[in-house]
């Protein structure tokens, strides 16, 4: 019996699953950009009650982990490790905007928590606000977890 070669449906040596698996992360970043066009440079409204609020930085390591250092004391407060494909996306769109505005990569982002139980990041050099609980209660969960991070003793 001989072994035929099936070729990729989009016509080349590449397997179909990483082309699909390569738009589906171009469909994310796209919602990401989408979303934060759309809702993530709104003003706060004056009922938007805070709960609590966190000023923090992300810092990528030469390991691919990105380390959240509280923003005052410059401290580790938490470590995200491997894919962390809304964490690393939502910062991606929020630091393209820094890059293209030629502002200070270093400013902290301000993490919120409304009253209502909505999360919001917002970047301080821009401006521009992310409503994470848009994204769903498994995404915002991944920010909201670094309201009680607190430095490894």
């Amino acid at each position: 019996m001989s072994t035929q070669h099936h070729p990729s449906p989009l016509g080349s040596d590449t397997p179909w699953p990483i082309w699909v698996l390569g738009l589906l992360l171009l469909a994310v970043l796209a919602g990401v950009t989408l979303q934060m066009k759309l809702h993530g440079a709104a003003a706060p409204q004056p009922t938007e009650a805070v709960q609590w609020e966190r000023s923090l930085s992300f810092v990528g390591q030469s390991n691919g982990d990105i380390a959240v250092l509280d923003a005052a004391t410059r401290q580790e407060v938490a470590r995200f490790q491997g894919e962390q494909g809304f964490l690393r996306g939502s910062l991606r769109a929020l630091n393209r905007e820094r890059k293209r505005s030629g502002m200070n990569p270093d400013l902290p982002f301000k993490l919120t928590g409304h009253v209502d139980g909505r999360i919001t990041l917002l970047d301080t050099a821009t401006g521009q606000r992310l409503s994470l609980e848009s994204f769903g209660p498994t995404n915002s969960a991944v920010f909201s977890q670094l309201q009680w991070a607190r430095p490894a003793s």
